[in-house]
């Protein structure tokens, strides 16, 4: 799990830090947040630390019905070793003895401008994508009639001249040779470019090329959900391919499995025209036609009709 920090949310989202400026450095681990009325009302049986804290109309409302007393002791439980930052929602006015133990604890004291339940929508989308997992694979990530398509296979087998001929073809080259992962809590898989080799493609004999430069900016995009993975590997005359489609091989990505459609490569094959069919076939699929199924169905029928004693 990556980590982000308190200083990453308040440039973000362009908050105002009232106190507590030494802990901007504190990590925010979790992507949940917390609204604490239970523990401001004095319920300190559970508490999620971890989360960022957030006061909102109701909170700050019910805080001004307690003593002076009663808001410090509270205010120096809400502010644990753990607790990140507390964000107060609505440019609401904090009260004094919030500044007080958040420089007294370190721990950072933010005014938003944003009603409550708009920015828990907005932080809980940024942390999602800040904190997501994350891993880099060696292949090729494209957009192929909206399908994303990440090409793997053994270096030097083909893939970054697939893509060529694919963006030649109208489609869409989203990463060449490293493709970062990221995996959000939905079980999708985003893909992208490392910042360095953004919208470039090598081609072996040829050298490096900008393919946005050549192609036009319809020829790329910067992220692309992957939805399919081919395998391309060189052709073994001995080895049995599937040739029906009735097997489907899945590959694990961080935790999310893929459909995995393995292409063999020799001589006179138009991968590009293999790749376009296998995403237009995946898109059938999921609108709930698959072909190899009807042709297996129509197969067994055919048999049964033609033989009186089954």
């Amino acid at each position: 799990m990556r980590k982000t920090n308190v200083s990453h949310v308040v440039e973000h989202f362009h908050m105002k830090v009232l106190s507590g400026e030494l802990g901007l450095g504190r990590e925010i681990t979790v992507t949940d947040l917390s609204r604490p009325g239970l523990q401001l009302a004095g319920y300190y049986s559970y508490y999620p630390a971890e989360r960022i804290q957030l006061f909102g109309l109701t909170e700050m409302e019910f805080l001004q019905t307690l003593s002076r007393e009663d808001r410090l002791e509270r205010f120096r439980f809400l502010m644990d070793d753990e607790t990140p930052c507390i964000c107060v929602t609505r440019n609401q006015q904090a009260m004094p003895e919030l500044l007080e133990i958040s420089e007294e604890k370190s721990v950072p004291v933010l005014l938003s401008p944003l009603a409550t339940t708009s920015l828990v929508s907005k932080l809980t989308n940024f942390l999602e994508n800040r904190l997501a997992k994350s891993t880099t694979i060696h292949g090729v990530l494209t957009d192929v009639y909206g399908i994303g398509v990440l090409i793997v296979g053994s270096s030097g087998i083909g893939k970054s001249e697939t893509a060529l001929e694919l963006v030649k073809r109208g489609h869409r080259l989203v990463a060449d040779d490293a493709v970062e992962i990221s995996q959000s809590q939905e079980g999708q898989l985003v893909g992208t470019a490392p910042e360095l080799i953004q919208h470039l493609l090598e081609i072996r004999g040829l050298g490096i090329i900008n393919v946005m430069t050549m192609f036009g900016a319809r020829a790329v995009r910067n992220m692309k959900n992957i939805a399919l993975v081919v395998q391309l590997e060189l052709w073994e005359k001995d080895k049995q391919y599937e040739r029906l489609g009735l097997d489907e091989e899945k590959m694990k990505i961080i935790d999310t499995e893929l459909p995995v459609i393995t292409v063999p490569v020799r001589p006179g094959r138009n991968l590009a025209v293999i790749i376009e069919v296998a995403a237009m076939n995946y898109r059938l699929k999921r609108m709930g036609y698959n072909a190899a199924m009807h042709f297996a169905k129509r197969l067994t029928d055919t048999i049964e009709d033609s033989d009186p004693d089954l």
